[in-house]
């Protein structure tokens, strides 16, 4: 009797999922509510835990706007108001008139000294850019068409010393036709002259022909690069070390849910990243934008996959925040500065390094953001690249996510 009356109450409890009065759940449904409620609380942790630390914040916000400034207002490649300094061995107008056609250009800055000793000292001492003597009969071969002077550069920065030759070039050919044109000297007549034909210059992708214009776009890369796979390998390094992801082993929490939850708020902190350098470079730099703005926004996600899938692969790999970082420095953010074409135009490079570069991922997307920001919807060039950096971002998140496994199984 008492057997009877304890399984009696047993037998009469049915399971929820086979009670006719209570309908099944689905498997589908209780393991996707599962997936969502975890990894809504991985993610919820790990927004947490990067406003708590201001080391993240500080790399994440603040570096990105640091760069900004450094490299928009610090870095050019323009030459503005170059100090020229000129050996005035000829007063006559003539002489006058180049000097103030070189003054009226916004690169060049004539200085007047009256010797060459002078001249040289302003020169060795980096005072001046370079020196243009003005021999004593310039006012007379001008009149006959056969001006010469002087020219010489400083070397030491070969790019800047042929910007200045050639701005002081222009500037004494043009003093040179202004003196022919007053003369009533028919040019065509003169040795090496062309007659009257001339050169209108048009500057596409760039009119404002500012080195800023180039060098802005470079600028979104860069910061994607440093908060997407520096940042993610250093807090994925961090928790290696503390033992916070074995921890997580342990828990019916799946390692695609662990990399989920790492990657979106560390998405979010790059999609900020680079608003503010979209931001920058419309309000403060002025760079227009002539590409469409959602695949601007698209191909920048994708980036953003790559360079969080690399730092998620060093950071498995390294399990060190030490070695974590200098990884993502080396094989990662300073690439990207170097070879990518941020800086240098990879065709003007040796074989091996324009290899090097065509194999970063980030020259995909620097040749992607200087389309779209001046010359617009270039579609060959907007879907080789994208396609490569999709294959890019699979194949780093493939790599994060095997090696996330075999650590668990292990």
């Amino acid at each position: 009797m008492q057997a009877d009356r304890e399984s009696g109450p047993l037998e009469t409890a049915a399971p929820v999922g086979l009670n006719p009065n209570v309908p099944a759940v689905p498997a589908s449904a209780l393991a996707g509510s599962g997936f969502w409620r975890r990894l809504w609380a991985l993610v919820r942790k790990e927004v947490r835990q990067l406003l708590r630390d201001p080391g993240n914040l500080g790399v994440g916000m603040g570096l990105p706007i640091i760069l900004i400034l450094l490299f928009g207002y610090g870095l050019s490649m323009d030459v503005r108001d170059a100090p020229v300094a000129v050996v005035l061995q000829d007063s006559s107008s003539a002489s006058q008139e180049l000097i103030a056609g070189m003054g009226g250009s916004p690169v060049l800055r004539p200085v007047v000294v009256r010797s060459m000793a002078q001249a040289e000292q302003l020169l060795n001492t980096q005072q001046v850019d370079a020196i243009v003597q003005i021999p004593p009969d310039y006012a007379a071969r001008a009149q006959a068409g056969q001006a010469h002077a002087q020219l010489i550069v400083n070397g030491v920065d070969a790019n800047r010393a042929r910007l200045v030759m050639g701005y002081v070039q222009t500037a004494l050919s043009q003093a040179a036709l202004r003196q022919l044109d007053r003369s009533g000297a028919d040019a065509a007549t003169l040795p090496g002259r062309i007659g009257q034909a001339g050169i209108e210059p048009r500057v596409w992708f760039n009119a404002a022909n500012s080195s800023t214009w180039y060098l802005v776009p470079g600028l979104v890369v860069i910061i994607m690069t440093l908060v997407g796979a520096f940042l993610t390998a250093l807090v994925m390094a961090r928790e290696w070390e503390r033992g916070t992801l074995e921890s997580l082993f342990v828990t019916p929490v799946r390692p695609i849910e662990i990399l989920l939850g790492k990657i979106i708020p560390y998405f979010g902190v790059g999609m900020v990243g680079l608003i503010l350098c979209m931001g920058a470079a419309r309000w403060l730099f002025h760079v227009p934008v002539h590409g469409s703005l959602p695949i601007l926004l698209g191909v920048s996600m994708l980036y953003l996959l790559v360079a969080l899938g690399m730092g998620l692969v060093i950071s498995s790999i390294t399990r060190s925040q030490f070695l974590a970082s200098q990884l993502a420095l080396l094989l990662s953010f300073l690439p990207a500065l170097m070879l990518s074409g941020f800086l240098f135009d990879l065709r003007s490079v040796p074989v091996v390094v324009r290899l090097v570069g065509n194999l970063l991922p980030a020259t995909y997307y620097v040749e992607l953001l200087k389309n779209l920001f001046l010359a617009g919807n270039v579609w060959p060039v907007i879907l080789k690249n994208s396609a490569v950096l999709l294959g890019y971002a699979t194949l780093f998140l493939l790599l994060a996510l095997r090696h996330t496994r075999k650590q668990l199984k292990g």
